[in-house]
């Protein structure tokens, strides 16, 4: 019986550790509009994936988000349960990751150890960076000449509940022109990039969420997980 139980135990982890190296894969959309709470059509084409408490306060709240691409960029849908807004800044290319924030990163090309990182906080304002990472020395480079074809869409809102803060959404599309500069993109049919998804929040100190989970902080590309561009 114990030795049942064993094997069990061994079984079930082995299929634990599968599902988490699993890849997910990306279904394609046309274009569309943002309202920057996720009611576009398109998005029913997909289903959430879980962004994980990693650390922080006892406050756990729900974290989910969705993607999709198309012929011209990457859409991202993130829906953050939240009490209590943390959200000063209000500039773009500002340290947003200061305060509540959401992050999406995409490592196009495993060859290189270059990926793009965009972050969105609850009022709208945003960090796209590129970002050169060698043995664990990292540092963002801003966009040049960021307008046109170049120029992200966002749109995040905040929701309210009888005068109470009951969370917030972050929607916002990645045009490829803007990560001209990496390799693989923009992805085809089969395609595979690394990429990972995050959330901070501040309501009693700082508080982690991940897609996939970290050793040290969120530049640990090594363990990003595996998008399939169906």
């Amino acid at each position: 019986m114990k030795l049942t139980t064993f094997v069990l135990a061994l079984v079930w982890s082995i299929v634990g550790v599968a599902q988490e190296n699993a890849p997910l894969h990306v279904k394609k959309t046309n274009d569309f509009e943002l309202d920057g709470k996720g009611n576009a059509t398109e998005w029913q084409k997909t289903e959430f994936l879980p962004i994980t408490k990693l650390r922080g306060d006892e406050i756990n709240y729900t974290t989910k988000m969705k993607i999709l691409y198309s012929d011209k960029g990457i859409y991202c849908l993130f829906l953050c349960e939240d009490n209590k807004i943390t959200s000063t800044i209000r500039e773009d290319f500002a340290d947003i990751y200061n305060e509540d924030v959401v992050e999406a990163f995409f490592w196009t090309n495993e060859q290189s150890a270059i990926y793009f990182e965009y972050e969105l906080s609850p009022y709208n304002y945003e960090l796209p960076i590129l970002v050169p990472n060698y043995n664990g020395t990292f540092k963002g480079w801003l966009p040049w000449h960021y307008e046109g074809e170049k120029k992200t869409r966002r749109l995040a809102t905040i929701q309210n509940e009888n005068g109470k803060v009951k969370g917030w959404t972050a929607e916002f599309f990645i045009p490829y022109a803007l990560m001209e500069p990496l390799q693989n993109v923009p992805p085809k049919k089969g395609t595979q990039w690394r990429a990972n998804f995050y959330r901070i929040d501040y309501d009693k100190g700082s508080s982690y969420w991940a897609w996939k989970p970290i050793r040290k902080n969120f530049h640990d590309y090594e363990r990003f997980g595996t998008l399939i561009f169906d």
